[in-house]
């Protein structure tokens, strides 16, 4: 099977076309670093010959409120519509759980109106929701640091390692359109502060974390069900605490 992932070279990307390359498929890893652009169209068409399934794992280069959203939506419009002349039959895109519960983040609302064009379009699809990566919660730390503070909310949240996020988007994306949504998390609620916590006293970062309600997470206040998944997600193997004893360098 022909698949292209664009954002091929992203970590999720490499680690997806990697692991579909292992299971025996012809796979384009698409990125404006190898001659494909979704937001000028430069080698679209080309990458799209004969390629039956097309995985969209593109972030955008800035999480400012308009440039996001303006990413987001002329990308996806213009390979949505070069699936369509191409004869594409499935389109899989990474989303975030909860992102249409908290319109007030700008990153949240544009990766809705992305959805929102994928189900308008007339491919059929695969929309995957996940959590929010192990990897990331370094820069969560950073976002919301006040010197020696930081600042974040006590919500829960059921993050997850990009390992198995990957895992999932490779099962959707040799199954059939679901044309809907499935979410993806990781085995264990935990609260946003603790996270970080746990994360920064692993890296012997003495920052103090304090919990508040009202910290705001990329714009937006939390809570428990914010960025949690519902009763049907696939919950992925990964505990955030192996990964972190796995992952922290040993002194």
């Amino acid at each position: 099977m022909k698949i292209v992932v664009i954002g091929g070279t992203g970590l999720i990307g490499k680690k997806l076309v990697h692991k579909l390359r292992e299971l025996g498929h012809q796979v384009v890893a698409a990125s404006p670093s190898t001659g494909v652009n979704t937001i000028t169209g430069e080698g679209l068409a080309e990458a799209l010959v004969n390629a039956q399934v097309v995985v969209d794992v593109t972030n955008a280069p800035s999480w400012e409120d308009k440039a996001v959203l303006e990413f987001f939506e002329t990308s996806s419009r213009n390979l949505l519509a070069a699936e369509v002349a191409a004869g594409v039959g499935h389109h899989v895109a990474l989303s975030v759980v909860g992102a249409d519960r908290l319109p007030e983040g700008g990153y949240l609302r544009a990766k809705v109106a992305q959805e929102n064009l994928i189900k308008a379009s007339k491919v059929p699809y695969t929309i995957l929701r996940a959590t929010q990566f192990f990897e990331f919660v370094g820069g969560i730390a950073q976002e919301a640091s006040e010197g020696q503070i930081v600042r974040l909310s006590p919500a829960f949240l059921q993050p997850i390692l990009s390992d198995d996020v990957v895992a999932a988007l490779a099962d959707v994306t040799l199954g059939a359109p679901v044309n809907g949504m499935v979410e993806v998390a990781g085995p264990e609620k935990i609260r946003l502060d603790e996270l970080v916590r746990k994360f920064l006293h692993a890296n012997k970062d003495t920052r103090q974390v304090i919990a508040d309600v009202h910290a705001r997470y990329f714009g937006t206040e939390l809570n428990d069900q914010s960025l949690t998944p519902g009763d049907n997600a696939r919950i992925a193997p990964t505990r955030f605490e192996d990964w972190l004893s796995r992952s922290v360098p040993q002194r």
